[in-house]
């Protein structure tokens, strides 16, 4: 009679432990989520890794928990874990569409067309995602318009700017005579100025001595007068 045997796989208590404590984190995690206590539950899908750093689930709620918090760096490495990780193509699209949400918020559009791009083929019924995708390639259509924009009117005022400095160039010999007129103008008033101080110094100085010697006249009319006074009483 042949013998069969049988291979029987035990698991330790240890490992039934960290399954149930794997377990209980999510479940707590998801209520805290979906209660809208991210920070919460953020700590309990950690919790939760620590357990099974590779659980594909933790990893996408753990995205989600930081994702709410608008920790987007941190979640979007989530993503890509679970994106790998994932084998289930509805579960990576999901991933893949949750980091062009990410790419969405840092207005990346290009970026977050091509990881929408990427959820389509692992889920291709997804219309969210679809949407999505149409909304992205839109806002990049404007966003290069809109660069294209700023970037004529760089150029135009980067034209006006030259033209303006030509003409400062062209007009810079005609300012400087104006100036060296505007200065001798000034020097000739300031000449002008001096040679009326002394013109009229010297007139006043003239003034003084004619009048000095019309009283040196009179003075000396005026003692001829008493000398001849003095005379004729003594004669």
């Amino acid at each position: 009679m042949r013998r069969i045997i049988l291979s029987f796989v035990f698991l330790s208590p240890f490992v039934l432990s960290a399954q149930k404590a794997e377990r209980k984190n999510l479940r707590e995690g998801n209520k805290q989520y979906n209660d809208e206590k991210y920070t919460e539950a953020e700590i309990s899908y950690r919790r939760s890794l620590e357990v099974n750093p590779t659980s594909e689930q933790g990893i996408f709620n753990l995205g989600n928990a930081l994702f709410k918090q608008e920790k987007y760096n941190e979640a979007g490495e989530q993503y890509k874990m679970s994106a790998q990780m994932q084998k289930d193509p509805t579960k990576a699209a999901a991933a893949w569409h949750n980091l062009g949400n990410i790419s969405s918020q840092a207005k990346d559009y290009a970026k977050s067309i091509e990881a929408y791009k990427q959820a389509l083929r692992l889920n291709p019924n997804d219309d969210e995602t679809r949407y999505n995708l149409v909304l992205a390639q839109k806002l990049l259509q404007e966003q290069q318009n809109q660069q294209n924009q700023d970037q004529e009117k760089d150029n135009q005022q980067q034209e006006e700017n030259k033209d303006d400095q030509n003409k400062d160039q062209q007009n810079q010999p005609q300012q400087q005579d104006q100036n060296q007129q505007n200065q001798d103008e000034q020097n000739q008033q300031q000449q002008d100025q001096q040679m009326s101080k002394e013109n009229a110094e010297q007139i006043l100085e003239a003034l003084q001595q004619d009048e000095k010697a019309t009283q040196d006249r009179i003075n000396k009319e005026q003692m001829k007068q008493v000398k001849q006074k003095i005379t004729e009483k003594d004669w």
